[in-house]
């Protein structure tokens, strides 16, 4: 059976119609709705080829079919749509996304995408075609690209992604189009992304190009006002408060900054003074340190220590911020170290008068007993003090009744790293006859 007619060039009448039974046709119609998205316009050619033949008997024979003929008919058409179906060619469907990632892949659809890919990231072929589409110099005009890009800003502000607006604000400035107005709308808005991000320097560049496009920009004033603020420009501040309230004398926010920036450039120019006063009292206690010690001739390990203050800072931790010092009368203050040999462990003292006794040192450290003295040997009267010289290589036996400042007078005492180290054994101990006898190899320093 051929047919040639198709559906565009039936004149099919209403009256023949009229004859065609509803469940024909609907039974045809519900079958190609099942296959219809798999087979497409070859089934639309086949219906309506089905349409036309069932017009066509129905003006030839000029008489409604009895309910027999068209079952027959029906069944008729089954078996040649089935036919046709099985005529056509069998292969698997390989274009789809695959069962075991599709959720993956339809995250990168445009329609689905749950997030906006970020800066870099690689965009799948049909996101880079719809971004081509909107990018694209070809395709739009300067003046649509800039709108797009101010679009896309004001979309990341929405989402408070302060990073992706500016980047957005930035490119809708590059073209150059739109009048004073809309250019200061665009640095308004990019000024408000760098605030949000803490870039105040940034944020009152763009604020202040904004006011100088568009004098009477209030919010743009407002928010240079603010980074002003921040940045502790307080003249710039109240220079800008100024301006609002003159315009409007009622801004209670720009009455309280305006308040807030001279109340604050008070405080700033106090702790100013104050500092400026410290530094000069910390450079005149310096000053009477060293012509103390040059006074007294202390000697140093370091080649010209009195020179660099830097020198005579301690290294160890706990001593690291405690520097000799000169008071006012005269009187030096060291940081002092005491090591016991026997358990390998530390005293330390920060600020030790030079007015102080050995003897009163180990009073005081020995007020206690040690944590690891079990048997109760490190007491004032039972132990001994020494201090190494490593430029000679020998220890030296401490008279405890003698003062620090005594002890520093001593030709073989010499300051290292700007602190005192004593070393404290029992007397008579092993451990003192191993401390004194012990190999020592003397430093050797130029000068």
């Amino acid at each position: 059976m051929i047919w040639t007619s198709s559906t565009r060039n039936c004149n099919i009448n209403h009256k023949c119609q009229t004859t065609i039974k509803p469940n024909i046709v609907a039974h045809v119609y519900l079958r190609s709705q099942l296959i219809l998205p798999v087979f497409g316009s070859f089934l639309n050619r086949f219906l309506s080829c089905c349409q036309v033949f069932v017009g066509v008997a129905t003006m030839e024979s000029k008489k409604a079919l009895s309910e027999q003929e068209r079952l027959e008919l029906a069944a008729r058409l089954d078996k040649d749509l089935d036919a046709f179906i099985s005529s056509l060619e069998k292969r698997r469907y390989t274009e789809g996304w695959p069962e075991d990632r599709w959720e993956e892949e339809m995250a990168k659809h445009p329609f689905f995408m749950k997030k906006s890919p970020e800066p870099g990231e690689k965009l799948s072929p049909l996101m880079e075609g719809l971004a081509q589409l909107k990018y694209d110099p070809e395709e739009n005009t300067e003046q649509e690209l800039a709108d797009t890009y101010k679009e896309d800003g004001k979309f990341y502000m929405q989402h408070r992604k302060f990073r992706l607006a500016v980047m957005s604000y930035t490119e809708a400035l590059r073209y150059k189009v739109g009048d004073a107005s809309y250019k200061a709308t665009l640095y308004n808005n990019r000024s408000a992304a760098n605030y949000m991000l803490h870039n105040y320097r940034s944020s009152l560049q763009d604020a202040q190009k904004a006011v100088d496009l568009k004098s009477d920009y209030d919010k743009a004033r407002w928010r240079a006002a603010q980074c002003a603020s921040a940045l502790d420009r307080f003249e710039l501040c109240v220079e800008l408060c100024d301006t609002i309230l003159q315009r409007d004398p009622t801004n209670g926010q720009a009455i309280e900054l305006r308040k807030s920036c001279l109340s604050r450039k008070s405080a700033k120019q106090r702790n100013e003074r104050k500092e400026a006063r410290q530094e000069r009292e910390k450079e005149d206690q310096w000053n009477r340190t060293v012509a103390e010690l040059r006074k007294r001739s202390v000697k140093f390990e370091e080649r010209n220590a009195l020179e660099d203050e830097r020198k005579l800072k301690p290294r160890l931790a706990p001593l690291e911020d405690f520097t000799v010092s000169c008071d006012k009368d005269g009187i030096l203050y060291w940081p002092v170290v005491f090591c016991y040999p026997e358990f390998q462990t530390t005293d330390f003292q920060q600020q030790l008068s030079e007015d102080t006794t050995m003897i009163s040192v180990l009073e005081q450290l020995f007020e206690e007993a040690l944590d690891c003295d079990r048997q109760g040997l490190y007491r004032p009267n039972k132990v001994n003090v020494y201090y190494e010289n490593r430029i000679l290589g020998f220890a030296y036996l401490v008279d405890t009744k003698k003062t620090i400042k005594q002890i520093l007078t001593e030709k073989t005492f010499v300051v290292y790293q700007g602190t005192l180290t004593f070393y404290i054994v029992v007397k008579g101990s092993e451990q003192e006859q191993a401390f004194v006898n012990q190999t020592r190899i003397p430093v050797k320093i130029e000068y």
